[in-house]
């Protein structure tokens, strides 16, 4: 018996971590942002939903400029942390 492992090329690889990353850090900005605008929203104003929704929208844009600079290979601007495993 053999066994044998699919080994994807280098570049399949790069890109499929490089979207782990986009997509955890995406998910971990929208869900700061909405507690953010969560507790905005209890806290100053009234229990209004646009706090929420304003929230929502900064982490899902600071995911996506993060993202931007991840795959287009500038981590270092916008302070993303590299661990290595």
């Amino acid at each position: 018996m053999s066994t044998e492992q699919k080994v994807g090329t280098p570049s399949q690889s790069l890109l499929n971590n490089n979207w782990d990353v986009v997509i955890s850090n995406g998910l971990v900005k929208t869900g700061l942002g909405f507690g953010g605008g969560v507790l905005a929203s209890i806290v100053l104003f009234k229990r209004r939903a646009w706090p929420v929704w304003v929230g929502v929208g900064f982490g899902l844009g600071r995911g996506y400029s993060e993202g931007d600079a991840i795959f287009r290979g500038h981590q270092v601007d916008f302070g993303l942390r590299n661990v290595k495993a």
